[in-house]
C-alpha cells in the first residue's frame, strides 16, 4: 500500500485536554471539535474526549455524527441554526445553540420545542464577524430571558487577536465584553487557545480549545512542544526513490531548484493531492530516519523531493519519512508553506490513511 498514514495519538489528546484543564484554572472545558476534529476525525478522537464536559463544533451537521458515534455531552453549534425546523432536532440532541444575529431571535420567539433550549449570545466585542455590538446585546438578552423556548443563557464573545501578546486588542475585547455582561446573569465564555494560553483574564467560567487540544500552540512564534503539548498527528510516509544528481541538474516541475554539487535526492510518496501544502518552497523542514533533512524543488500532486546530503547508504527505498508531527512540529512547516497549522491538519485528505494509535 501507499506509505502515506496520518497517525493519530489518542494518548496525546488525553494529554493536551488535561493541559487544557490545568491552565483552565476551575473554568469549564468546552472541547472544539469543528471540521472533522481539526481533521484527526471527530468520531475517531472522540474516546480521548470522554472527560471534557462539552463538546463545541461549527452545525448541527457535524453534532448529530458525534451523537450517533456515542457523544453524550452537550453540544454547543458554534454558528447556531440557520433555519427554524433544526430546533427540535437541537431539543431533542441536548444542543446548545449560539445566538448571535436577530433572526435567530426571532426564531425562537416562534418556536414551538418539544424542550427549552440552553443558548449562548454572541457579542461581537471585536472581533468583527458574528455576533451582536454592545449596544444591543442586552436587547437581545431580555427577548430571550423572556423567551419560553429558552432554559440558559450564557454569554458568549470570541477574541481576535490573543495569539498576539503584544497587541492591545485582548484586553480591550475583555473591556467591552465587561461593559455587555455587566448586570445579566449567566456562564462567561470568551477564551479560545489563545485566550486559555495568553489570558488569564479572558477564562471567565467557560473555556474554549480547540487547536490546542491537537497539539499545535495558535501563539505567535512558538510550537505546541514550546508551550507544553503534544502533536496528535504525525504525518508519515516513505522514499520510493533514491538516486544521484549532479551540478546543473534540476529537480521537479520547471526545475526550481538546481544542483550545484553532487547530491543524493530521495524522492517521497506524499505531496498536494494529499494534503502537503503545495507552496511549502525548498527549504522545508522533514525528518528522513528521524534525522532532519529538507525538501528542494516544487511539491508535486504525488512526490515531493528531498535532499539526502549528508546521509549515508543506509537511506534507501522505504526508509520512513515524517512531514511534521513527532520530533518536528506542523509549524514550522506551515511557516516555510506561508500558512498555518490548523489549515494543513484540515486539509490531509481521504487518500491518506489514517491510523489510531492508543
Amino acid at each position: 500500500m501507499r506509505p502515506a498514514v496520518a497517525e493519530i495519538s489518542l494518548a496525546a489528546l488525553t494529554y493536551n485536554l488535561a493541559q487544557a484543564r490545568r491552565l483552565a484554572d476551575g473554568a469549564e472545558v468546552t472541547a472544539v471539535v469543528k471540521a472533522n476534529g481539526y481533521g484527526h476525525g471527530a468520531v475517531r478522537i472522540l474516546p480521548a474526549l470522554a472527560d471534557a464536559p462539552r463538546l463545541a463544533v461549527a452545525a448541527i451537521e457535524e453534532a448529530i455524527v458525534l451523537r450517533e458515534a456515542g457523544a453524550r455531552q452537550p453540544i454547543v453549534l458554534l454558528e447556531g441554526v440557520f433555519e427554524e425546523s433544526e430546533l427540535n432536532l437541537c431539543a431533542d440532541h441536548d444542543f446548545v445553540i449560539v445566538v448571535h444575529e436577530p433572526g435567530q431571535v426571532a426564531m425562537l420567539e416562534r418556536a414551538r420545542l418539544r424542550r427549552p433550549l440552553a443558548v449562548a449570545l454572541k457579542l461581537d466585542s471585536g472581533m468583527g464577524r458574528l455576533g451582536f455590538r454592545r449596544s444591543d446585546y442586552a436587547g437581545a438578552y431580555q427577548r430571550l430571558r423572556a423567551c419560553n423556548q429558552v432554559s440558559a443563557i450564557e454569554l458568549m464573545s470570541h477574541l481576535a487577536s490573543a495569539d498576539d501578546l503584544s497587541s492591545g486588542d485582548t484586553e480591550e475585547q475583555l473591556e467591552v465584553s465587561e461593559r455587555a455582561f455587566a448586570g445579566l446573569p449567566g456562564r462567561r465564555s470568551i477564551a479560545n487557545s489563545a485566550g486559555l494560553i495568553g489570558w488569564s483574564a479572558a477564562h471567565g467560567d467557560i473555556v474554549r480549545p480547540g487547536i490546542m487540544l491537537y497539539g499545535v500552540t495558535p501563539m505567535d512564534g512558538r510550537t505546541g512542544i514550546g508551550d507544553g503539548l503534544q502533536p496528535v498527528m504525525t504525518l508519515r510516509t516513505a522514499l520510493i526513490a533514491v538516486k544521484t544528481v549532479g551540478p546543473g541538474d534540476r529537480v521537479g516541475y520547471a526545475g526550481t531548484w538546481e544542483a550545484v554539487s553532487y547530491h543524493r535526492i530521495g524522492i517521497a510518496a506524499i505531496g498536494y493531492g494529499d494534503g502537503y501544502p503545495r507552496h511549502a518552497g525548498t527549504g522545508t523542514p522533514v525528518l528522513v530516519d528521524g534525522r532532519r533533512s529538507r525538501i528542494v524543488g516544487r511539491v508535486s500532486m504525488d512526490m515531493i523531493a528531498i535532499d539526502l546530503d549528508g546521509f549515508g547508504d543506509e537511506v534507501r527505498v522505504g526508509t520512513p519519512v515524517t512531514l511534521w508531527g513527532e520530533g518536528l512540529p506542523v509549524e514550522e512547516v506551515a511557516d516555510a508553506a506561508g500558512t498555518i497549522g490548523y489549515e494543513l491538519l484540515c486539509g490531509v485528505t481521504a487518500r491518506v490513511r489514517f491510523r489510531t494509535l492508543a
